[in-house]
């Protein structure tokens, strides 16, 4: 802490402490006003205006510095200055107060806070920047809540100070008036509880619905808002339209026919999206050929004599990635669609109003409108880029030759599923990656379980490298000291024959007509959805990767029944996205699962957690396939069995961690798992042994002794 918040602490404890060594709060005693109520107001007669400021400074201090007793200062204002005097000079010397209670707590305690628990704060933050107002207003209007308290905790969230003053001041406005009122009637209260009678609380209560009701108002005003630069029209050609065809596309579709609407789907390329034709299906049948490779190679260890390994022809297996694409085709086809009740549509789609969309030229209208249009590859302007040919995952697939020496730029899972799917198969992979490791959204062990077999498999990896040129076929990188491969900076040249820009994603928006229509969108380029996933506009919704915050296929179509039924059915009832239990894996060798927290977000939001680490090398069936490593790790609050997240690192990890969703989805926790019967030998025992481990921590001594005891007896 800094020497002028010190200084500041110091006369805060300071003033706080005389008021309480001279008793100062005696004197704030429903009793003591009454008593001293004839001289008090003998005071304000001879100079009002100097019992005003006296009694406006006091009351501003009172609660800047928190100190108790503003009931019955409330109550002074009333039998002192009347209802309406009192009321206003209460009312701006509370909020001044208050105001200046919540600038302190910022002051003193927010950026530590903040440093110590920075996921939850911005978590919160995000929530209050949204909804701060609305939380306020309810909370003032309900005296039942300590508002010293509410002040403090306000300090601790980036609430404007403006906003927070003036919502403040009509909050309490409400109570203020009762309060002073009261007051006035000083010479008939006998108790504090005289004011707080049930009629009156319930009166709160029902004040506190206000804000509930006035933001259900705003909202159909701003809604109003939004939509009155355009004209609505009077009858519309379909129920729903939805751009684009990928995952989230798909099931919006999907469900909104399902619910008897119709439904319009409109693609300008291919059926499937990017998951069908350049991403989940290619990716998992090229790694799937890079295995069968690696596995010849590890013929020796299970007994096999192979003398020649087989050639890789690349010609085939990329024509193989070409009809596994093919044989799944059908699911997504528009003949399949066009079945279940959707009309599908090819053609470029424009966004046009909130109620229409242009298509090559024909113009469609809907109640509501659905954003899918998913994301793209990320290439970055590093110099010289441009200037040659390269490759993004959408333009991998049309390789004809295996490249003798491939650069990979990324060390996302993008990246690492595919250099290792290259290196397999014959190629002499480099990767570049500008973080200190690769996979730097996981825990360090699993980065390091991931390096560990690259480089047994003869990967190149520079990790704390960033791309600086291109120089035709050569790459000048340069790294950040610290780096993988010096303390110092350090620069390289890399010749390569091909290379892939596996960097990250983005959100494919262009040409929507987003700009037009005043759509909102993210910093990070996605559009900008509430948790009910609907735009700025309120009759145009976004989900899948468009929209974010995960480039899943699965959270893409998890998302698409949110989207569909609150596009569909929003005005009746409206589902919040629930994005608490989201599995993912990393298809490379050893897989990578997790759902839930890792050890890494934990830390950073300052949870605390118990670690459970069960190493599979101790594994019955890894041993038996000779993939005896890696580990599971379950997180879990200190002293429970609940479930907060897993790691899974290994053969058959994403399989694995199923379990683990399941149990977290619908709050089951390890014991559970641990009193389920698994088949034996599976991978699927590691979950129930994980468990065991958990136990094994926390059985109860004392009874255990006691047994021992017990047992010791039967025997003597």
């Amino acid at each position: 802490m800094s020497t002028s918040r010190v200084l500041v602490v110091v006369i805060l404890a300071a003033l706080l402490g005389a008021f309480f060594y001279f008793d100062a709060g005696s004197a704030l005693s429903l009793d003591n006003l009454k008593a001293q109520q004839a001289e008090l107001q003998a005071g304000v007669d001879d100079n009002l205006l100097l019992a005003l400021t006296i009694y406006f400074v006091c009351y501003v201090v009172m609660a800047a510095l928190s100190i108790p007793g503003a009931t019955v200062v409330t109550l002074a204002g009333g039998a002192l200055f009347g209802v309406v005097t009192g009321t206003v000079v209460v009312s701006f010397a509370s909020t001044i107060g208050a105001t200046l209670a919540c600038g302190l707590s910022r002051y003193l305690f927010r950026d530590a806070v903040e440093s110590k628990f920075s996921l939850a704060a911005a978590k919160i933050n995000e929530g209050v920047k949204k909804d701060g107002a609305y939380y306020l207003f309810g909370l003032r209007l309900v005296p039942l809540f300590p508002f010293f308290v509410i002040n403090l905790v306000m300090g601790l969230t980036r609430l404007p100070l403006p906003k927070f003053f003036w919502v403040s001041q009509l909050g309490m406005l409400p109570g203020t008036i009762v309060y002073v009122n009261a007051g006035t009637q000083i010479g008939r209260l006998d108790s504090l509880s005289g004011i707080l009678s049930p009629a009156l609380i319930g009166s709160f209560v029902l004040l506190a619905l206000f804000p509930l009701i006035a933001r259900t108002i705003l909202r159909a005003l701003n809604n109003r808002r939004a939509l009155s630069r355009f004209t609505k029209p009077k009858s519309f050609d379909t129920n729903l339209i939805v751009i684009g065809a990928g995952a989230a596309g798909l099931v919006t579709s999907y469900v909104a026919a399902a619910a008897k609407a119709r439904v319009t789907l409109i693609e300008k390329d291919r059926m499937g999206g990017d998951c069908l034709n350049t991403g989940c299906v290619p990716s998992k049948a090229l790694i799937r050929s890079a295995s069968a490779m690696q596995q010849f190679r590890r013929a020796a260890e299970y007994g096999l004599n192979v003398p020649n390994l087989p050639q890789v022809n690349f010609d085939a297996v990329m024509g193989r990635v070409h009809s596994v694409i093919s044989a799944i085709e059908p699911h997504d086809s528009v003949e399949r669609y066009t079945g279940l009740g959707v009309d599908c549509m090819s053609g470029i789609a424009k966004i046009t109003s909130p109620w229409s969309v242009e298509i090559d030229g024909q113009k469609l209208t809907a109640p509501n409108i659905v954003i899918a249009t998913g994301g793209e590859p990320f290439v970055p302007p590093i110099p010289g880029l441009d200037q040659i040919e390269h490759q993004t995952s959408d333009t991998l697939w049309s390789l004809q030759v295996l490249p003798p020496r491939l650069l990979v730029l990324g060390g996302g899972f993008i990246g690492c599923e595919l250099a290792q799917a290259f290196q397999r198969l014959g190629s002499q992979v480099t990767m570049v990656e500008r973080m200190p490791r690769l996979l730097s959204n996981e825990d360090p062990d699993v980065s390091a379980a991931i390096e560990e077999r690259f480089k047994a498999e003869g990967i190149e990896i520079l990790t704390g490298f960033s791309a600086t040129g291109f120089n035709g076929k050569t790459l000048t990188s340069e790294s950040a000291a610290g780096g993988s491969n010096s303390d110092n900076r350090e620069t390289r040249e890399i010749p390569f024959d091909e290379v892939l820009v596996a960097v990250g994603r983005k959100a494919r928006t262009a040409n929507l007509g987003l700009e037009e229509l005043g759509i909102e969108v993210n910093d990070n380029g996605t559009v900008a959805t509430d948790e009910y996933l609907q735009t700025s506009i309120p009759t145009i919704y976004a989900c899948g990767d468009v929209a974010g915050p995960f480039q899943l296929t699965h959270f893409a179509a998890h998302q698409a029944w949110y989207c569909a039924v609150n596009a569909l059915f929003g005005r009746f009832k409206r589902f919040k996205a629930d994005y608490s239990v989201i599995p993912r894996g990393v298809y490379t060798a050893p897989e990578i699962a997790r759902v839930g927290l890792n050890e890494t977000e934990a830390r950073v939001a300052g949870i605390k957690v118990e670690v459970t680490t069960y190493g599979t090398d101790d594994l019955d069936r890894a041993i038996a396939d000779n993939e005896a490593h890696g580990f599971v790790k379950v997180l879990t609050p200190p002293g429970s069995d609940k479930i907060l997240g897993v790691t899974i690192v290994g053969a058959h990890a994403a399989e694995m961690l199923a379990e683990y969703t399941l149990a977290m989805r619908h709050g089951l926790g390890l014991k559970k798992i641990l009193g389920t019967v698994h088949p034996y030998p599976t991978y699927s025992e590691a979950n129930k042994f994980a468990a065991g481990q958990w136990q094994q921590k926390h059985l109860p001594g004392k009874l255990l002794n006691i047994a021992r005891w017990y047992n010791d007896r039967r025997r003597s």
